[in-house]
């Protein structure tokens, strides 16, 4: 009993100095507020209880640094799908994924109801190869069941030595059985930039990620189009999953005047409300622009989709985006680890919520035959969006932009095609008018 009440005060002790930690470093006195009307330290007390008692009178002996991550773990996960606790490992390689090059498979995963699911995989790599597919969902890996798994420990298990490799058993809508797909693990050096010029005048743009060059990358393609003197140009963020929040910014600047605002954030604390302005003109701030989006474009895709649809920079043109628009912030904790804590949300220019709703092209385009048949048949589609996530965090303003037209095709990629013709008859148009 002695033992038991010291491991109490000790744990309790623990808490109370972290709760410390955390109210020095956002300057307010959040321990003060933990225990007004909320009964705040009673819990704590009773968490410490808890493992007091899992400690000495579990079944087997445990690890009490395992039992107190997994409760970290638990109340992070009731919070939202995207605030999450890093371990100094996974700390490690979260800095190493922005820079672009990493040893894995290639695909961006999130949480559904508890299953590990697809929001998209990265164009030329191995899962994209492989044949994975946005939507489906991850049951077993190698022979693993994924069923509870966090993410972190989910892509710690794919990531691997580069030409060793790996099974995910997946199911996928219209499949009648799991499919096994095996696939062999390579380094993953994203090409964030492709492009190529249309047509003798019509310059296309592909971002795969926004990471630490996209900017970069992008003002070289922009640069050979202005050689080119194009017409028009496509920008493709079709199944980007976003990415650095800067980088975000310095795209759509290229596109937009000195001054004009890009992106906003709001959160519960001041240092959070942030405003995102163009520093300087673009190298492409007029002539006819698409955008191109569908369910696979989330976060940063969806802020420079949204800043250049506001302004009226761009058309943009395909399927509703994923509806990633809330902030994380990385908040270095003292033991190496980290906490992803979502801390605001994104607003566009026009101030529309971002979050669960995500961006509404001008003009709808469905590339998928399947889809086409879900919709004839009255059903949903099968493309996960953020508000399909468990605990998502709501929007609190309705979405202003109307959509204006549809049109569907499963031969080629219709989405691209659509978006060459409506910049042609653009071309054609002004021509008439002069």
């Amino acid at each position: 009993m002695k033992n038991r009440i010291k491991t109490i005060i000790a744990v309790t002790g623990v808490l109370l100095l972290i709760s410390t930690a955390i109210a020095l470093y956002s300057g307010q006195q959040q321990v003060m507020a933990l225990g007004e009307g909320r009964g705040g330290y009673e819990h704590i007390s009773t968490f410490a209880e808890v493992l007091s008692i899992l400690t000495t009178s579990y079944v087997k002996e445990v690890d009490t640094k395992e039992l107190i991550e997994g409760a970290i773990n638990g109340m992070l996960e009731t919070l939202d799908p995207h605030s999450a606790y890093l371990t100094p490992e996974n700390f490690k390689e979260l800095q190493i994924d922005t820079k672009g090059e990493f040893g894995g498979l290639g695909i961006e995963i999130t949480i559904k109801d508890k299953l590990l699911t697809i929001v998209s995989p990265i164009e030329d790599t191995p899962a994209h190869q492989a044949g994975i597919k946005a939507g489906d969902i991850i049951i077993k890996i190698d022979e693993e069941l994924t069923r509870d798994m966090s993410l972190t420990d989910a892509v710690n298990k794919m990531r691997g030595k580069p030409g060793t490799s790996i099974t995910l058993t997946i199911i996928r809508k219209d499949a009648s059985q799991p499919i096994a797909i095996n696939i062999t693990r390579d380094i993953i050096k994203i090409k964030s930039v492709t492009y190529e010029i249309i047509g003798g005048d019509i310059g296309y743009v592909k971002l795969k990620k926004f990471i630490n060059h996209s900017d970069r990358d992008l003002v070289g393609a922009l640069n050979k189009f202005k050689e080119a003197k194009v017409s028009g140009i496509i920008l493709d963020l079709r199944n980007n999953p976003g990415g650095l929040l800067t980088q975000a910014v310095s795209v759509t600047n290229q596109f937009v005047k000195k001054g004009q605002l890009i992106v906003y954030t709001k959160g519960r604390a001041k240092e959070q409300d942030q405003r995102y302005i163009a520093e300087h003109d673009g190298l492409f701030t007029e002539g006819p622009m698409i955008v191109l989006v569908n369910a696979g474009s989330a976060s940063a895709s969806e802020i420079v989709a949204g800043a250049l649809q506001d302004t009226k920079r761009a058309i943009v043109l395909g399927e509703t985006s994923f509806g990633k628009g809330s902030v994380q912030t990385v908040i270095p904790l003292s033991d190496s680890s980290g906490l992803k804590l979502t801390t605001a949300l994104y607003y566009t220019p026009n101030d529309r919520v971002i979050q669960g709703e995500g961006i509404i092209p001008d003009i709808v385009v469905v590339e998928e035959k399947t889809e086409i048949a879900a919709k004839e048949e009255n059903k949903t589609p099968n493309h996960l969006r953020e508000k399909d996530l468990n605990n998502y965090i709501k929007k609190d303003k309705k979405g202003t932009v109307k959509e204006k037209e549809k049109g569907y095709s499963a031969d080629g990629d219709i989405v691209k095609e659509r978006a060459v013709a409506l910049l042609k008859s653009w071309k054609i148009f002004k021509t008439n008018k002069n």
